[in-house]
């Protein structure tokens, strides 16, 4: 009987041990950069997932077929690729720029002659002189705004009055 005891108990040390080992091997196993790999926040359409690793963000919701995660659109990606077509857009004109022949000849930088229809104009009144004229409304721009004002002043008078009935009671 000892011989099953010692045995049963050397099984059970056997067993234990491999077990322990087989854990510690899993977890050995996995990569430590697994553990906590991905961020996960909800929201109000299910969760969202960021991938620590990778930077990738992801929406994850349960459908009627089961659990699915889109990857979301990289604005930066899209940005610095829109700036490098940009870019090589911007290079390939300058290139096609240069390449063209100067259309204009001869020195430019010559002043206008005196005769030329660019040259500013003299201000008809001395600088003592300058007078601002305003416009005046007309007589029929002028009965229109008292008409407007007429409307807007019985009106303000007839809501005062609502609100005083209102307030004494007298509806």
């Amino acid at each position: 009987m000892r011989t099953a005891t010692s045995s049963s108990k050397f099984l059970k040390s056997v067993v234990l041990v491999t077990c322990l080992a087989g854990a510690g091997y899993a977890m050995a196993g996995a990569p430590e950069a697994e553990n906590g790999r991905y961020t996960l926040s909800t929201t109000a359409d299910g969760v969202l997932r960021l991938d620590t690793r990778s930077g990738a963000v992801s929406t994850c919701g349960n459908s009627g077929s089961g659990w699915a995660c889109y990857a979301v659109p990289d604005e930066r990606a899209a940005m610095d690729s829109e700036i490098g077509r940009l870019q090589a857009e911007n290079e390939r004109l300058k290139a096609e720029l240069a390449s063209r022949e100067p259309t204009v000849s001869g020195k430019t930088e010559e002043a206008l002659p005196k005769s030329d229809s660019l040259k500013r104009s003299e201000p008809k009144a001395t600088e003592n002189e300058r007078k601002i004229e305003i416009p005046l409304p007309s007589d029929r721009d002028v009965d229109r705004m008292m008409s407007f004002l007429e409307q807007a002043w019985r009106r303000l008078v007839e809501m005062a009055t609502r609100v005083q009935r209102d307030v004494n009671g007298k509806i």
